[in-house]
């Protein structure tokens, strides 16, 4: 995006947090989400989603102890939790998430969701397809276009453009250290065949996709006065020499970005109320997790990102640190000891979500923003020898929120032991074919070409859900 130059001892690009969060006081015009939503609504236009969350599991939660748990099933498959009923009668989780136990009306349970491969990537979680090239420690996958697919965040920002001026479409808060981006594989907001003007932001590595502005250094950060005097004279030298004219999309998007300072002030959660903070534990202690940290500050950065204008933000989330758990990081690969990360892990899931789900409702942005919680695959019936469950890609499960989407129910069913999909299997492309189409993209119509010069449908042959679309 945006490089100022600066001493050595910062990120890549030159510019501490601290420094780029200051840049957020530069509030200079367009709209965020909610003036957007109630200008549409005065003027009578068509209500449609206008965000998505998507919240990455990466490493394969267990269907089975989260969304679909098997009570009446001996002990090696059933585990060690218990389902628990929710506001839904009929419809019951793990007994580790009460909070959307409690909120289930507002909630789509999938527990039939099939399609994927038995590998670790979450490619067909943020493209929607299983075929990819050869990645670190993934095989190529056969059938994808010259480029690759673009990831939803890719192609809402190629059909729509920025939704406010000075946010990008689409926004990564995931990790970009070598380990967490070894357990994505796929970058969450890749754009594929679309082009690089269309990748996401990654929030985390200011460093990309870069341009300077002339004779703003560092040290000038803190004098807003000049930093908007250098600013406006920058602009008054594009309007005057037509600047923009060779500067590609993303170093407009960029430009855009510093100058509005919007994505920044979202990025700073020092400007949240203490009350938001506390609703997503932000003010708790966690000695159980390492340093006393977690990830659950991801869920609000999410929802103040989409909030600012964002139309696709995607978020990471497990026990802190993200990455392999060979090397006592955390993600969702539970071989061994499965239920004592199960204990630590699905509560911090069940605050955040919620806390995220409860706060869009409050702020009268549910029925606008689509959250859609999943991972890569699921895990197996039989829990092995060192109390763990294995890969499983028959099938697995998700969570949907939101969007318009019609809530408070479940679709699908597994087998008795939940080894495949019973009843109503879902494939996770009919699920990004109805996100699309609660954003307003027909998916039996549009089109974009890939770099081979062919056309490509974005979900091939797959339809949205009627169950969930009405």
């Amino acid at each position: 995006m945006l490089t100022i130059p600066g001493s050595p001892s910062r990120f890549c690009s030159g510019i501490s947090r601290r420094s780029w969060l200051q840049i957020g006081g530069l509030a200079l015009g367009g709209l965020a989400l909610p003036e957007i939503l109630r200008a549409e609504a005065a003027g009578g236009g068509a209500r449609r989603t206008k965000g998505i969350i998507m919240v990455l599991l990466p490493g394969g939660p267990s269907h089975l102890d989260m969304y679909d748990l098997k009570p009446e099933a001996p002990a090696e498959i059933r585990g060690e939790f218990r389902p628990i009923a929710t506001n839904v009668p009929g419809m019951d989780i793990c007994e580790l998430m009460p909070r959307l136990a409690g909120m289930a009306n507002k909630l789509v349970l999938i527990r039939s969701l099939v399609g994927f491969q038995n590998d670790h990537n979450t490619h067909w979680c943020s493209t929607g397809w299983e075929s990819h090239p050869e990645m670190p420690s993934s095989g190529v996958v056969p059938g994808y276009p010259p480029g690759d697919w673009p990831s939803m965040a890719a192609v809402l920002s190629r059909q729509f453009g920025p939704l406010v001026p000075g946010v990008p479409p689409a926004v990564d808060l995931t990790p970009i250290d070598p380990d967490a981006r070894f357990i994505l594989r796929t970058p969450p907001t890749q754009p594929g065949y679309l082009g690089a003007a269309h990748a996401g932001f990654e929030a985390q590595a200011v460093d990309r996709r870069n341009f300077t502005l002339s004779g703003v250094s560092l040290d000038r950060l803190a004098d807003r006065r000049a930093l908007l005097s250098g600013f406006d004279r920058f602009r008054q030298r594009v309007d005057r020499e037509g600047l923009t004219d060779g500067i590609d999309i993303y170093q407009r998007q960029a430009f855009d970005v510093v100058t509005s300072g919007r994505l920044a002030e979202a990025l700073d959660l020092s400007r949240e109320k203490p009350s938001v903070r506390s609703r997503y534990g932000l003010d708790r202690r966690y000695p159980k997790e390492r340093e006393g940290k977690t990830l659950l500050d991801q869920f609000l950065l999410a929802r103040r990102v989409i909030e600012a204008g964002a139309r696709c933000v995607t978020l990471a989330f497990s026990r802190w640190p993200f990455g392999r758990m060979l090397r006592g990081d955390y993600n969702w690969d539970w071989h061994k000891d499965g239920f004592a990360e199960a204990r630590e892990a699905l509560p911090l899931f069940d605050l955040g979500m919620s806390a995220m789900v409860e706060d869009l409702d409050e702020r009268g942005l549910l029925d606008d923003v689509a959250v859609v919680a999943w991972g890569e695959f699921g895990r197996t019936p039989k829990i092995n020898k060192e109390a763990g469950r294995d890969h499983w890609p028959n099938v697995a499960g998700a969570l949907l929120a939101g969007g318009g989407l019609t809530c408070g129910q479940v679709l699908g069913s597994t087998t008795r032991w939940g080894e495949e999909p019973l009843a109503r299997p879902v494939h996770f492309r009919d699920v990004f074919a109805t996100l699309y189409k609660r954003m307003g993209i027909d998916v039996a119509a549009t089109r974009f070409t890939d770099l081979a010069g062919r056309p490509q449908y974005l979900v091939g042959d797959h339809r949205p859900l009627p169950e969930l679309i009405g």
